[in-house]
């Protein structure tokens, strides 16, 4: 990814920690140069003008991974690449769903207004189990509960797996995949990624008001909010994993 994207003339990326999210951010595959982005059920997204690339990863045959599903998918991608008991979400109803105790036999159903325990086959932690695991925390996670497990954090300390984030219903979430900043001012330049709604591939969102600027947006202060192509977050509406 980073090939595809240079920083913005005079700007230099931020460092990151070795084996840290942002630095495996910046290592994520994009599909090839002018791939459309398609729904679920392969039809194309309407319009085609706020992607500037394709992310090379599976969107899944049902209308699932929407916005916070997306961010989702990649903190899970991260954790499971490094350490798959490490991954956990919270459904809506607040409920903590570790990946652990699923694939070794602990699941759920949700039944009215009740998450209720229920025993599942146990099985081996592989890429295939993880992505049911993912599917059903989909099915029962949101905005809503993405939001409450971001800790707040100030546009201008913004970093790469931060999150700009609006709960509700609707709501919308988008990541933050890079930074890159100036070497004299200072001024910081972000890269976004999003999928939305119905389900559809991730993809890395195009500047629509500063076209020579690709797609990178540059991050104004004071926090006035962010307008992205498709949603106008709201100031403090940015988060990071904890």
């Amino acid at each position: 990814m980073t090939s595809r994207f240079p920083p913005p003339p005079g700007c230099v990326r931020v460092s990151q920690a070795e084996g840290s999210f942002g630095q495996w951010l910046r290592g994520l595959p994009l599909l090839p140069a002018g791939t459309a982005v398609r729904l679920h059920n392969g039809k194309l997204k309407t319009p085609q003008t706020v992607h500037a690339a394709v992310l090379d990863i599976d969107t899944g045959p049902r209308d699932l991974q929407q916005c916070a599903d997306a961010v989702i998918r990649l903190r899970a991608e991260y954790q499971f690449s490094h350490n798959p008991d490490q991954v956990h979400f919270q459904l809506t109803s607040g409920h903590d769903i570790r990946y652990a105790d699923w694939y070794r036999g602990n699941g759920f159903v949700v039944q009215g207004e009740e998450v209720v325990a229920q025993a599942r086959p146990v099985e081996q932690p592989t890429h295939a189990s993880f992505r049911r695991y993912l599917d059903q925390i989909f099915t029962y996670a949101g905005t809503r509960s993405l939001a409450r497990e971001l800790k707040p954090v100030a546009l201008a300390q913004v970093q790469p797996g931060d999150v700009f984030i609006h709960g509700g219903s609707p709501g919308h979430a988008v990541m933050v995949l890079d930074v890159a900043r100036h070497t004299t001012s200072g001024q910081q330049y972000i890269l976004l990624a999003q999928s939305y709604m119905p389900a559809q591939n991730i993809h890395v969102l195009r500047n629509p008001d500063t076209r020579s600027l690709g797609a990178w947006f540059k991050v104004k202060l004071p926090d006035n909010g962010f307008a992205t192509p498709e949603w106008h977050f709201l100031p403090g509406e940015l988060g990071r994993f904890q």
